[in-house]
């Protein structure tokens, strides 16, 4: 057996050295790097992972904080008084109702960043303006509106008057929102013919979302098209309309395909802050959605057990919907691309 030359020798230690030296180098690296992310992953685990997975095992239980209440476990009772309880269905409708606002909501984020895509004097500044009330308080734009929809000085009723000479309509039945809660069958008839209150929160939302988050996704989409699609459209002779049908929309697809999964997610949990600062949920229950029932259930009955339980259900309505939405929208935005 012939033994091997000293430079291969020495080549061959000299290897083994610098893959060893590179093992602990990636061994310090990796040490360091779970230092820096081991106190947000300790805080995912405390004020996340754990809060969700009792709340899971609340929703069996007949959790209630009230003084004199033993904790026990239900099974499924919570479950079965919930799809016997007719306010389920009633704030499920509401929250299903006040997402018909959302297809506006994105087309008009669509139309604002194509004209807004322009190279135009002063295009920054009009783009700073449609997205400042989406960094403005929550609060604060539903108070504002509420201020709107005022049916004595309200500019939207100030305005209807002097267009129509409209005696003003009174959107959120001011006079019925701090009163003890009732039913559809105990308000007069002319408390319900017509109902303004969901379609105002909708004109709101639509506002409040034209110029949001969607708007600046369509702009980051339409500034990745590549040019050429488009000269190639001008060389043969194509419209605007058909430029964007044929150009313009297939190239947006995968970004249409988030905005409507995520506007949809949204519709579904959302509802808790208009209706704690502008309505109370009402009038007669007609602004409550799944998001404000819950937190009348857990904050104002003080049932824990059911608020989690319409929590559940609601999560796994949102996997369901999401999941189908996925299967359907990948194979659009497949062929659009």
């Amino acid at each position: 057996m012939t033994p091997l030359a000293p430079s291969k020798v020495h080549k061959r230690d000299l290897s083994e050295v610098g893959w060893s030296f590179q093992r602990a180098r990636n061994r310090k690296d990796l040490f360091s790097a779970l230092g820096f992310l081991l106190p947000n992953f300790l805080g995912f685990l405390l004020f996340t992972t754990f809060p969700v997975f009792v709340s899971l095992l609340a929703s069996f239980t007949n959790w209630d904080i009230r003084p004199g209440v033993p904790l026990r476990w239900v099974g499924l009772l919570n479950f079965r008084d919930m799809f016997s309880d007719p306010d389920f269905y009633q704030y499920l409708w509401n929250t299903v109702y006040l997402m018909f606002g959302i297809p506006f909501s994105i087309a008009g984020s669509l139309i604002l960043a194509l004209i807004l895509n322009r190279k135009l004097r002063g295009i920054v500044a009009y783009r700073t303006m449609f997205y400042i009330p989406t960094i403005t308080s929550g609060v604060a734009l539903f108070v504002m509106w509420k201020a709107i929809y005022n049916p004595d000085f309200g500019f939207l009723n100030l305005s209807l008057d002097w267009l129509i000479s409209h005696g003003g309509i009174n959107w959120f039945r001011e006079n019925l929102l701090h009163t003890a809660p009732i039913t559809f069958e105990q308000l007069p008839k002319w408390h319900l013919d017509p109902d303004w209150a969901k379609p105002a929160l909708i004109l709101m939302g639509i506002w409040a979302g034209v110029g949001g988050g969607n708007m600046l996704l369509y702009l980051a989409g339409l500034s990745n098209i590549p040019p050429e699609l488009y000269e190639a459209a001008d060389l043969d002779g194509a419209a605007p309309w058909a430029k964007f049908w044929n150009v313009t929309w297939p190239q947006l697809a995968p970004t249409t395909f988030f905005v409507v999964i995520m506007s949809v997610i949204g519709g579904l949990q959302g509802g808790f802050e208009v209706a704690r600062v502008m309505t109370n949920g009402g009038p007669a229950g007609a602004t409550t959605t799944l998001g404000y029932y819950i937190y009348n259930k857990a904050f104002l009955e003080f049932r824990l057990g059911y608020a989690c339980t319409v929590s559940w259900t609601m999560f796994l309505a949102i996997l369901v919907i999401t999941l189908i939405q996925w299967r359907t929208g990948s194979r659009y935005v497949e062929s659009a691309t």
